[in-house]
């Protein structure tokens, strides 16, 4: 039997919605996470000739499968 290949699908956290907001409407999809992962975002800052780049914020992003894959 062959395996299906399932493409990877992502749900960030949108600026206006909480972590448990996003969680909801993963579920509402049909879709249950596998893997949550925190990227920084970071600001360039200037001064002089010093280049130095501050945490502003974080991007978090869930990868998930179909709920009845599991």
């Amino acid at each position: 039997m062959k395996n299906k290949q399932q493409k990877k699908v992502t749900y960030e956290v949108q600026e206006n919605e909480t972590v448990s907001d996003c969680l909801d409407r993963i579920q509402k999809d049909g879709y249950t996470p596998v893997r949550r992962t925190e990227v920084p975002i970071f600001q360039e800052k200037t001064g002089g000739k010093d280049v130095s780049y501050e945490p502003v914020g974080r991007q978090i992003i869930f990868e998930v499968k179909k709920a009845d894959m599991l």
